[in-house]
């Protein structure tokens, strides 16, 4: 039996197919969440870890020691203009985000160092480090972050998993003149 080169491709094809569909899909899929709050464009970027029945705080992530709240790269902010993060200004730019979690007390750390991989976490890169009060909620299987409150010119973010919500003020700086 000769084979051609078409048949050869079309097999291929086939099994290329066939390989790729059998192949499971990411565990920790990739999120975006984008949101105007004044003239700030602010967007998170991140791989959404899933519980799957772990403790989480105080287990798979530990207590006070940085942690980035997503998989396998760091969670990336964006914001287009200047923000005040719970109280403190944090410049225009892209930044890896960072946790450290305490069950009274989070940091939050905003790093110049992107994009970069979610282990281990290499100080020297701090742009801002700020401290928020977590909360209790409803159980969230997979991380996650979102707004529920944006105003005018605030908004707060929220990163969530499992029961414990991390609520992260943020306040726009309008330009100069409304330019």
């Amino acid at each position: 039996m000769k084979r051609t080169p078409v048949a050869v491709a079309g097999l291929l094809v086939v099994l290329t197919a066939a390989t790729c569909e059998s192949q499971p899909g990411r565990k920790s899929q990739l999120a975006t969440v984008t949101q105007l709050v004044g003239s700030a464009r602010i967007e998170i970027r991140y791989r959404r870890p899933v519980a799957r029945g772990r403790s989480l705080f105080g287990g798979i992530v530990r207590w006070d020691r940085p942690w980035t709240p997503s998989a396998d790269t760091a969670a990336i902010f964006a914001t287009t203009t200047p923000l005040d993060v719970a109280g403190s200004r944090l410049p225009a730019g892209r930044y890896s985000l960072w946790m450290i979690p305490n069950p009274n007390t989070w940091t939050v750390i905003f790093t110049s160092e992107q994009p970069v991989f979610h282990i281990p976490y290499r100080p020297g890169h701090e742009v801002l480090r700020v401290r928020v009060k977590p909360t209790t909620g409803d159980h969230m299987e997979t991380l996650g972050f979102y707004f529920p409150m944006v105003d005018a010119d605030s908004a707060v973010l929220n990163m969530h998993w499992g029961k414990t919500i991390v609520p992260i003020p943020i306040k726009a700086h309008e330009p100069p003149n409304g330019l």
